[in-house]
């Protein structure tokens, strides 16, 4: 019999100047989260964040200018590939997530068998999360229209706080969406015929630092983006990884 492995898993935190909550977010991950190595991707900050999060513990990887929230994952799923990782979780570097809901994706992806997991903010118990009407009125539109594209329930499309296993990795290193993706990325779960569910967590305020998409400028902005970027989407399918290519290894891990 061969020797059990421990699954390889990675914890990416794409930050773009989050000085005043990146070193708080890997503190956090390593007390929660210790099965986790934590890779901070660095997104061109003009601030201290690189050396913060270096200076907390965590592997840095400092990108040459900002190439956005898209640019920065995708590197982090990169390195995820070429390193040989089983799964990835992605939590974002301004502390809206919380590392002890780590666990309960994991045991969603265990107990659903899927290759993604998506934290969701809206299947809590009170439904309450602090954001401005107009961002609730976008994620619940976008909810909406994904929910009738894919053919399941989507809740929650804008959530950052993901967990993916290998075939997940595979995918999203090879091509991800930028400027605003996570939305477009549910999308292309579905083309690429993996399987996703979410599962219910709760969302902090932020520790610092300043949202991407404040104003009812830039929410407009966001929205317009966004529904096009579905629209695209939707119009264009990718080719998509044949089920057992870079087969999942939950059931052989517990996880």
């Amino acid at each position: 019999m061969g020797r059990f492995v421990h699954p390889q898993k990675l914890a990416v935190v794409p930050a773009y100047n989050e000085a005043a909550s990146v070193g708080t977010v890997v503190r956090k991950l390593q007390t929660h989260a210790p099965g986790y190595d934590i890779l901070v991707v660095d997104d061109g900050s003009t601030d201290a964040t690189s050396r913060i999060a270096d200076e907390a513990g965590a592997r840095v990887l400092r990108l040459p200018f900002n190439l956005g929230i898209g640019g920065a994952v995708q590197a982090g799923f990169r390195y995820a590939l070429d390193n040989g990782y089983d799964y990835v979780v992605q939590v974002d570097g301004d502390g809206q997530h919380d590392p002890r809901e780590i666990r309960r994706l994991e045991d969603a992806m265990a107990r659903e068998r899927v290759d993604m997991v998506c934290g969701s903010r809206f299947l809590t118990k009170d439904h309450k999360y602090p954001a401005p009407v107009s961002r609730r009125t976008g994620i619940h539109l976008f909810a909406f229209l994904l929910s009738r594209f894919v053919g399941q329930r989507v809740s929650d499309p804008t959530s950052g706080f993901r967990l993916y296993n290998r075939r997940g990795i595979s995918v999203f290193a090879r091509d991800y969406p930028h400027d605003y993706p996570e939305v477009e990325a549910v999308l292309m779960v579905h083309w690429h015929r993996l399987r996703m569910c979410e599962e219910p967590v709760r969302m902090l305020t932020r520790n610092g630092g300043v949202s991407s998409i404040n104003g009812s400028g830039k929410s407009a902005y966001y929205m317009a983006k966004v529904l096009l970027a579905i629209s695209v989407g939707v119009a264009r399918r990718r080719h998509g990884v044949e089920p057992g290519d870079e087969a999942p290894v939950a059931a052989a891990h517990g996880i």
